[in-house]
């Protein structure tokens, strides 16, 4: 059973000021909450429908269909969903291979970027103020759990890149191609916005690269989405440096 005011207040978590106040977001299918609850993340309750039955090893509060819908964010409820206590996040990376990201807007794209940090063992993910929100429920989705793994930061990008020591490698279109440019060992990759790339305040932050066109039109084909260039990039630079 569930109450009308959590089924309120679970709802409310559908709004980032709300995640923020509350410290809270959603998670919805059996496997990313089974993957979340592995990785350590705390969560305070698990919601399911009468008749799923992949988390009967975990405690669940059985709900009818009626009210999983209800608090759902997806157009067909899967049947299971978790409240999870918002990640604390570490110290800001000084090595490695670490993803920045300038006003990344759609919140399917940072999921996927999460989920493609995860497979490329990216630990740290560094976002300005303007990249949406990490606890959106269409990014947590995206994530497929890798959320629990990579750590996501939001920084002032300009200041942290005047501070560190990390070379930063920031993807401009004409820019040199990757494929041309020796990629360091440990380093900053900044990719830009969905619409804009990345902003005049960043775009001198470090030396700049891009994935080169082999035939579509320049003027029809003006980049590609954000995260599939992340994808194309990263494979790249984990094959460059042979780890």
């Amino acid at each position: 059973m569930i109450t009308k005011s959590k089924i309120k207040q679970i709802k409310s978590l559908a709004r980032k000021k709300n995640r923020e106040q509350l410290k809270l977001f959603v998670v919805e299918g059996y496997k990313s909450i089974r993957e979340l609850k592995t990785a350590g993340l705390i969560i305070q309750e698990i919601y399911v429908t009468e008749d799923s039955r992949e988390l009967d090893d975990f405690q669940v509060t059985r709900i009818s269909n009626k009210d999983m819908q209800g608090i759902s964010n997806l157009t067909t409820a899967p049947g299971y969903l978790a409240v999870v206590e918002a990640v604390q996040t570490g110290a800001l990376p000084e090595k490695g291979l670490v993803l920045a990201l300038d006003a990344i807007q759609d919140p399917g794209n940072l999921g996927t970027i999460i989920r493609l940090a995860d497979w490329f063992s990216i630990e740290h993910i560094l976002c300005n103020q303007g990249t949406v929100d990490l606890y959106n429920p269409k990014c947590v989705q995206a994530t497929m759990g890798s959320i629990a793994r990579v750590q996501v930061h939001y920084v002032d990008l300009k200041g942290f890149f005047e501070r560190t020591k990390l070379p930063v490698l920031v993807t401009a279109m004409n820019a040199p191609s990757m494929y041309d440019t020796k990629l360091p060992k440990n380093g900053i990759l900044l990719m830009g916005s969905e619409s804009h790339g990345v902003s005049e305040e960043l775009i001198k932050s470090g030396n700049q690269i891009s994935i080169p066109n082999y035939g579509g039109d320049q003027e029809l084909t003006e980049s590609l989405n954000v995260a599939t260039a992340t994808a194309i990039i990263l494979a790249e630079w984990r094959r460059s440096i042979g780890t």
